[in-house]
Order: structure tokens, then C-alpha cells, then sequence
């Protein structure tokens, strides 16, 4: 698995080539019957036709409209288990805050051997409820600034 640093911003070319697959994509899932599960893609240059779980393909297309948007995207299967150094760097954090916060138990993990690995989904619902905690001690804040009159003029 690429670390966050090794994901590149797509070139303009890959971008527009993106955004003219997504829209061709998107126009074609809109009259597609949403009660199949699968669909029969046909391959231009060798008129392979293959099927594909129609979930897969929406996903495609969320993949192709962020690429054409000039965003790096990665794909992590849910239950990819991965290094402190790299949970480390996806919360933004440094590796031993991270061991910290592993052997508080504030991220469930499981170690190999001596090493400690973290489910992916266990690093993204920290990082979720701590943007959340973020969020609510502004809110508080900015509650507080008001009642003390800091924004009156």
C-alpha cells in the first residue's frame, strides 16, 4: 500500500480523459435498471463482453469524477490492516503518539509477532470522531466568544 506522501495528483490529460469517462459513465448508470446487480460491459478493442457488479461500477464512477476533479485517490479495502507508521501519517500524528493512543485504548489493534498492526476502518472511525470532537469544541467556543461579547462591536 502506497503511504499518503507516495499518492500523485493526477496530470491534466489524466483529468480530462476523467472527467469526459465519468460523464459518458455517469449519463449511462442513470438508465441503467438499478434493480440488476450486474452489468455486461463490452471491451472496444477486443469486443470482450464481461460482467461487472453494478456496485463496482458506481464505484468507477465516483472513482473517474474525483480523478477528473484533479484529486489523488487511493483504494484500501475496509479490512486492509496496516503499520502504526502509516495510521500514524493518515490521522497526522507521530509513530509513538500513535503506540500512546493504541495501548490507551483509543484505536483497537492487534500485534504481529512484536509489531502492532490497526485495521483500516479502525484508524478512519478515530480520525472521524476526532474531526467530530474538533468540530464540537469550536462550536463551544464559538458559542463562549459570543456570550462573553467578543463579537459585538
Amino acid at each position: 500500500m502506497k503511504t499518503y506522501n507516495q499518492i500523485e495528483r493526477p496530470s491534466k490529460a489524466v483529468q480530462e480523459s476523467a472527467m469526459e469517462s465519468y460523464s459518458a459513465l455517469e449519463a449511462i448508470l442513470g438508465e441503467l435498471n438499478t434493480q440488476d446487480e450486474q452489468v455486461e460491459i463490452e471491451i472496444e478493442e477486443t469486443q470482450e463482453k464481461i460482467k461487472v457488479p453494478l456496485m463496482a461500477l458506481k464505484m468507477l464512477a465516483h472513482i473517474l469524477k474525483v480523478t477528473g476533479e484533479g484529486q489523488p485517490i487511493s483504494i484500501v479495502p475496509v479490512a486492509t490492516e496496516i503499520t502504526t507508521q502509516a495510521a500514524a501519517e493518515m490521522i497526522g500524528c507521530s509513530r509513538p503518539h500513535l503506540v500512546k493512543l493504541l495501548e490507551e485504548g483509543e484505536i483497537p489493534f492487534t500485534k504481529v509477532g512484536k509489531h502492532r498492526r490497526i485495521k483500516y476502518e479502525d484508524v478512519m472511525a478515530y480520525k472521524k470522531k476526532m474531526k467530530e470532537q474538533q468540530r464540537n469544541l469550536l462550536i463551544q467556543l464559538m458559542k463562549s466568544d459570543e456570550e462573553s461579547g467578543l463579537y459585538d462591536s
